[in-house]
């Protein structure tokens, strides 16, 4: 614990007196309350107003799409070191597809992609079959010894997204384990609750009553107590911090990752929206079962000159719009909170 809080004050110095922190500290307060649920958020910020603002509750949080910032930086770091290139070519197999954004799902088995294109279409599209690709390729014993040497303790297992799905659906049935992977993917075609459910029992050729749940709601409230997939927000801010310092990657490496975030394709709807229109915001977002999480970095080009890191998720929020007014006013929130550094 002592290391941990040593490297945190050398990610952002802290000082209690930053004009910023209160202001935000008080208007997340007011959004959490506005919200259903809970929500979260840490703010760090370097430069002459450096300090941090942690309201994470200091617990993990599920990162859902999230984790894929962490996957990029572990590819990219073996590009870093040689023992991958951008250009190698991976083979899309069968056993590759899992539900969720991007255009993989529209290919056919046997298309070949390169480590980059997996890369921008894991970042831009959230897209979670290249993710599982690029896992896969750099191994999840590996991702996770790296993501421990990055940022210590606070991060759970971080594992493929389609062994989420067999995480959460697995303690429902044993007979989960034998489908396929495009089986599971057909239980996206059922709407969320208590359909999806009888369609997994449909698929298993058991009655509804053997699944071992009550809701859709239950098996994933209990697949997240499991701790996989998750981190404290001071964690993956870390992460970042240790990222937009030029800690962790090589400079084309840092330009690479940061240009895939500033143009990901599912952020318009969260704190970006309650951003100015000219900021530059390199931004990751997820979302799952009453779950979303935003996470990114302010002005990263100022690195440790002005760059401010933001890590914030949303729970038990009800329809996805609740959430994401409170992000939208979160992302206003930190542009005042700019104003308060600079002013």
């Amino acid at each position: 614990m002592e290391q941990q809080a040593q490297e945190q004050a050398e990610a952002a110095p802290a000082d209690a007196a930053a004009a910023w922190i209160a202001p935000l500290d008080e208007a997340v307060a007011a959004i959490d309350t506005r919200m259903p649920g809970r929500f979260g958020v840490h703010v760090s910020r370097f430069g002459d107003q450096a300090g941090t603002l942690d309201r994470g509750e200091d617990r993990a949080w599920y990162l859902s799409s999230t984790i894929k910032v962490p996957v990029a930086i572990a590819v990219l770091e073996a590009v870093d070191a040689g023992d991958l290139s951008l250009d190698e070519e991976r083979v899309l197999a069968e056993s590759d597809f899992v539900d969720g954004a991007g255009d993989m799902l529209q290919h056919r088995p046997g298309e070949r992609f390169t480590i980059a294109t997996l890369l921008e279409k894991s970042l831009r599209d959230s897209d979670s079959t290249a993710t599982d690709m690029l896992i896969r390729r750099i191994g999840e014993d590996r991702l996770n010894r790296r993501i421990a040497a990055w940022v210590g303790d606070g991060f759970g297992p971080v594992t493929t997204i389609l062994q989420v799905r067999y995480d959460a659906y697995g303690a429902l049935h044993p007979g989960v384990k034998d489908l396929d992977n495009r089986q599971l993917l057909q239980l996206r075609q059922a709407e969320a609750g208590e359909p999806r459910l009888q369609a997994l029992a449909a698929l298993l050729g058991v009655p509804r009553s053997q699944l071992k749940a009550d809701s859709l709601q239950a098996v994933f409230d209990d697949y997240y107590a499991s701790g996989r997939n998750a981190a404290t927000l001071p964690a993956f801010a870390r992460l970042l911090e240790r990222l937009v310092a030029g800690e962790l990657l090589s400079e084309s490496s840092t330009a690479l990752l940061l240009g895939h975030m500033r143009e990901i394709g599912t952020g318009g709807r969260r704190i970006q929206a309650g951003l100015p229109a000219d900021a530059d915001f390199a931004q990751k977002t997820g979302t799952q079962q009453q779950r979303a999480c935003n996470v990114g970095i302010l002005d990263p080009d100022r690195g440790r000159d002005g760059a401010t890191v933001v890590v914030a998720c949303a729970e038990d929020f009800g329809e996805l719009a609740q959430a994401e007014q409170a992000f939208q006013a979160l992302g206003r929130a930190l542009a005042q909170a700019a104003t308060d550094a600079n002013g």
